[in-house]
């Protein structure tokens, strides 16, 4: 069962990861970089993915959950 998406967004002054569809933030950072560290972690452990979002659009997207239909060798 995948859970939330992971999503490293600006907020306000600072960077978050937030699960998608949650108000609250797993984790607050003053910079990106700092907020970027610990989402594998946690997408890893929701079996989730990980959305970067700049400014709202999707700069970059890593999944860590099962993939039912992985790439044939």
């Amino acid at each position: 069962m995948v859970d939330q998406n992971q999503r490293v967004i600006s907020q306000a002054d600072d960077w978050a990861v937030r699960g998608e569809g949650c108000e609250r933030a797993i984790s607050i950072h003053l910079h990106q970089g700092d907020a970027e560290r610990p989402a594998p972690d946690i997408a890893i452990n929701q079996q989730s993915e990980i959305i970067h979002r700049p400014a709202a659009w999707i700069r970059d997207k890593n999944s860590y959950g099962h993939d039912p239909y992985p790439p044939k060798s």
